[in-house]
């Protein structure tokens, strides 16, 4: 199981974060990944000059925008499910 944590920190969803969210939502329903990627939100990580932040499986992934999102998906969730 792969886990995936959306800051939902103010400074994060300020810049977007809720966006952030959805996005990765759909990505994971599109590719039918449900079973295999938790996506969640969680409180600040501490890391807000740098966001929005998303960790992947405790990687820390910082100025995520929804423009390149899908291709850090693409990367990280290659090896799972039907992909």
């Amino acid at each position: 199981m792969k886990d995936i944590s959306v800051c939902m920190g103010s400074s994060c969803f300020s810049r977007g974060s809720a966006a952030i969210a959805a996005l990765i939502q759909s990505y994971v329903k599109e590719h039918a990944l449900e079973q295999w990627v938790n996506v969640s939100g969680c409180l600040c990580g501490g890391k807000c000059k740098n966001g929005p932040n998303v960790r992947i499986d405790g990687t820390l992934f910082s100025h995520i925008v929804l423009e390149t999102l899908p291709a850090l998906l693409d990367q990280k969730l290659a090896d799972i499910g039907g992909n």
